[in-house]
């Protein structure tokens, strides 16, 4: 069949999603996905790109997409229907997964590997304990270096406030996110082969003032962080409302979509 003959997608990834689809784009570029192959989701979120993926591998295959958020799982569930069945959403954590388990040909996260958390390494081996001989991982995060802009404006204005406990606050935060350093070294160190790691820069827009302040994005997902870092609520106002009014310093705010893929060696 020609390529122009081709049915679109019934699933395409959302158009109007700025953050999860782009991530997912990484993702997608590099995992090998075909008819018949059963794959694990981690962290599916609102089910970017687990719809997708769905579709790809086709009723022969199967997707399990699990997340630690009921309310994420019962919206998916939702939008699905009827549709796809060989694709189950279900409550779960990554990090606890039943070890009876059937292994999987392919281990997806969509924006996942930070949420490995306490212990990164030792949760992407639980995961990697359910991928099947020959079997692919592929992970996308924001990685180390993810909006530093931001980062260095926050810490200059708590240094020029003298905030010494939030300045060292902020430092931990921004250390403990993970790197493609780390991704690359957890992978190899785990023995899997063709270990790929990529970053890919991102832009994202926004104003100053309460706009960039209430970003849907930024907010919820990096600015709660920072004012996460003070104990005095009117203080941290201040200096995210100084922070916020200084965005021609900022720009451009960069993120680092982060693809890291790797393959378990065949039995």
């Amino acid at each position: 069949m020609n390529t122009s003959d081709r049915q679109p997608p019934r699933w395409p990834l959302p158009r109007g999603d700025y953050w999860s689809t782009p991530f997912a784009e990484c993702l997608l570029n590099r995992l090998d996905l075909g008819p018949g192959l059963s794959v694990l989701d981690v962290a599916a979120g609102g089910g970017i790109p687990a719809f997708h993926i769905a579709e790809r591998v086709g009723p022969a295959g199967q997707v399990l997409a699990c997340d630690l958020h009921p309310a994420q799982v019962a919206r998916c569930r939702a939008v699905q229907g009827g549709h796809l069945p060989w694709l189950r959403f279900e409550q779960a954590d990554m990090r606890e997964l039943p070890p009876d388990l059937a292994p999987f040909d392919r281990i997806t996260g969509n924006l996942a590997f930070m949420f490995f958390r306490p212990d990164r390494f030792q949760a992407l081996r639980q995961l990697v304990g359910f991928l099947r001989p020959g079997g692919q991982i592929v992970l996308t995060f924001p990685s180390l270096g993810t909006f530093d802009s931001i980062w260095r404006r926050v810490a200059e204005e708590m240094a020029a406030r003298n905030c010494t406990r939030e300045q060292d606050r902020l430092a931990e935060y921004i250390a403990e996110r993970p790197s493609a350093d780390d991704a690359r070294r957890f992978l190899t160190d785990l023995g899997l082969s063709c270990v790929e790691v990529e970053d890919h820069p991102l832009e994202i827009a926004s104003g100053p003032g309460e706009e960039f302040l209430h970003h849907p994005l930024l907010r919820g997902g990096f600015l709660d962080d920072a004012y996460e870092c003070f104990d005095d609520a009117r203080l941290a106002e201040e200096v995210m409302q100084a922070v916020a009014a200084d965005m021609e310093r900022m720009k451009p705010l960069i993120a680092l979509r982060c693809v890291m893929s790797a393959w378990k060696e065949p039995a």
